[in-house]
């Protein structure tokens, strides 16, 4: 048994998967039982299938070049936001901004201010 909350128009509806085989698909919605027969369990299978699906794995930001952290903009915990500048590294006399390639919250940060860094070391940790 599946359990999945829907919230369609700012309205909002529980809804069960009681029983499924191979010929009828039984559904609860707000304590009313639907059952369908296979040509609509194919429908229902398709509209399941087409809901984006999200990325949660996590995502490291690497350094591009070898360098040195100059600043540090971001703390463990902090929610940041897709090309949001995390760390600034100068390599070759140059500031170079390091921006986040998606939406996460830090969760760690492996580099101090200082430190000198090589390409593809990873710097911070996303969840």
């Amino acid at each position: 048994m599946r359990k999945l909350k829907l919230k369609i128009n700012n309205k909002e509806y529980d809804v069960e998967i009681l029983k499924e085989n191979a010929s009828k698909i039984k559904i609860k919605v707000n304590d009313k039982n639907f059952v369908f027969e296979e040509q609509e369990k194919r429908q229902i299978s398709v509209a399941k299938s087409s809901i984006p699906k999200r990325d949660f794995s996590t995502k490291e930001i690497k350094a591009p070049i070898t360098g040195e952290i100059s600043e540090i903009f971001i703390k463990v915990g902090d929610f940041v936001k897709k090309n949001q500048k995390l760390i600034l590294l100068s390599a070759m006399k140059m500031e170079n901004e390091i921006t986040s390639s998606s939406e996460g919250k830090v969760k760690k940060i492996l580099v101090t201010k200082n430190q000198k860094v090589s390409s593809n070391d990873i710097l911070v940790i996303l969840d």
